[in-house]
């Protein structure tokens, strides 16, 4: 957890202190420094991708966090998704992971009905990569296509152009519900090197889209600002007048504490995949009272299904059991970790209660996927997972993922996974999740390598092979770090596992925000 909450100081300074200081003499606050200030004093601002683009675009200088700040946080009392372009990263260029880290702030601000403000600042496009920014369906145009989603379905977005607001970036502001600006900053579909180059008018940027021009002569914006701090204050003003919704129908009643101490569970965890722990251990420092009723707690043993309190919401909990079930009453041994026919049917028939009794999901992986082999393939290990999996695509309660150590394979799947629609997905930092272990990873890929080297007539010593086997593992090792799947999104957030409850409780009362349930239905099971 040192190393995250280092790498996470060092990207809260964006591009350095150099461009800094060039922010500060054009008058204008940093992102950050505008967060301080539109934020109720005092209160946490739960901030999301800050990894985004962690060890990308070296060739290009970094782009720390991507070059944006996505987050919610609390103005006058409210909950808001925050996107602020940091203009000390490439003059706050979108990268391929900017336009991706937006979307995926915009799709969780879609999804819970959390109003949304943007902080503009920001160059447009970065040239030298257009073409992975500019055309597909999770790129830059996406951004534009969310806005209007967002308003048609009533989620208030606010806008402040705080600097350049250029080319297609300009269609944003436009399409939120307000629009303000700040004098000296600018807003065009062409800047004046490009009005120049295209049709030869020489114009200034004031002429051609400042913030007077737009609040005179074209009509774009709703407030002229003299400056960064007299924008946000009017935000903030703005924001006070803004009505409420209904809230989601979960059940929540007065939180309690939980009766062991949170940091306990950095003992209890074993961060070595072969180790034992009982999971129910970690469960008990998260929720209410340390209370919990388990569902099905004789079958299936290698996954906990329990209902339970966080927070005071009501939530229903599916981890993988990390204990192995030693035989006993003519029952197999099985390893904890893995899903077996037993658990899928038993997490799939939970998942379904609690969709029927508007129930969140709460799902802690540690898990290597599902058993193989003949008995496996018997038991029809292929039918429960499938039925798993089309429950948890189907579910339409919130749920929230947090991985604390291996998710692998389709176990990463069935536990809802990215791929499976999670409100929110968070990390341990001893998680790690890829198709198979490193272990046998390395072991199958130098296994397929060694057999194309004998077919061209090469073999290779035991140090050789030895040697091949660690350069796999280490390049395969280093992609399973959660800060390699929090570099491109695949995860929202790597959390202290001793906050876990603190972020679960947050999320909870953001998922509360959307009111909206459909009518839970699924497919064609096989029986």
């Amino acid at each position: 957890m040192k190393q995250v909450q280092t790498d996470e100081r060092e990207l809260a300074q964006g591009g350095g202190s150099g461009a800094i200081a060039k922010q500060h003499a054009k008058g204008r606050l940093t992102a950050r420094e505008r967060l301080k200030v539109l934020l109720d004093p005092g209160t946490e601002f739960l901030e999301f991708g800050v990894y985004a683009a962690f060890e990308m675009y070296q060739e290009w200088g970094g782009a720390p966090a991507a070059g944006v700040i996505t987050g919610v946080g609390k103005i006058c009392g409210r909950d808001f998704m925050i996107i602020a372009n940091d203009a000390t990263v490439k003059a706050g260029s979108f990268f391929p992971m900017t336009a991706k880290k937006v979307i995926r702030a915009q799709s969780i601000a879609l999804e819970n009905h959390i109003p949304t403000i943007y902080l503009v600042d920001s160059a447009g496009i970065f040239l030298p990569l257009q073409e992975d920014v500019f055309p597909d369906t999770d790129d830059f145009g996406r951004v534009f296509y969310n806005n209007a989603v967002m308003s048609a379905r009533g989620i208030p977005q606010i806008t402040a152009i705080m600097g350049s607001c250029v080319a297609g970036g300009a269609y944003l502001p436009v399409m939120c519900d307000k629009l303000l600006m700040t004098e000296g900053s600018g807003l065009y579909l062409a800047g004046p090197a490009l009005v120049r180059a295209a049709i030869g008018q020489k114009i200034s940027s004031e002429e051609l889209g400042g913030a007077e021009v737009h609040a005179s002569i074209s009509g774009t914006i709703d407030f002229k600002e003299k400056d960064d701090p007299s924008c946000i204050e009017r935000i903030r003003q703005l924001v006070d007048k803004t009505g409420t919704r209904p809230r989601a129908p979960f059940a929540r009643v007065e939180s309690a504490d939980p009766l062991f101490d949170r940091e306990e569970v950095y003992g209890i965890f074993a961060r070595d995949p072969q180790e034992e722990y009982d999971t129910r251990e970690i469960i008990a420092r998260i929720v209410d009272h340390s209370e919990f009723t388990e569902y099905k707690a004789e079958y299936g043993q290698t996954l906990i299904a329990a209902y339970a309190r966080i927070g005071g919401f009501s939530v229903g909990i599916v981890a993988n059991q990390k204990t192995h079930i030693r035989e006993k009453k003519g029952k197999r041994f099985e390893f904890g970790g893995v899903l077996y026919t037993e658990s899928a049917n038993k997490a799939a028939r939970f998942i379904m209660d609690c969709n029927q009794n508007l129930i969140p999901l709460i799902f802690l992986h540690d898990v290597n996927g599902f058993m193989v082999g003949r008995d496996a393939e018997y038991s029809g290990i292929i039918k429960a997972g499938a039925k798993m999996v089309n429950v948890v695509s189907n579910s339409v309660v919130p749920k929230i993922t947090v991985i604390l150590g291996g998710s692998f394979g389709a176990g990463h799947y069935a536990m809802c996974g990215k791929a499976y629609g999670p409100r929110f997905i968070y990390a341990w930092p001893t998680a790690r999740y890829a198709v198979m272990g490193g272990d046998q990873a390395a072991g199958t890929l130098v296994d397929i390598k060694l057999k194309q080297l004998e077919r061209s007539g090469k073999v290779l010593s035991d140090a050789e092979k030895r040697e091949l086997y660690d350069s796999v593992k280490q390049t395969y090792d280093h992609q399973t770090d959660p800060r390699y799947g929090a570099a491109r999104l695949w995860v929202d957030k790597i959390i202290d596992p001793a906050k876990t409850r603190e972020v679960l409780i947050r999320s909870l009362e953001l998922a509360s925000l959307n009111a909206e349930i459909p009518k839970f239905s699924i497919g064609m099971l096989q029986t």
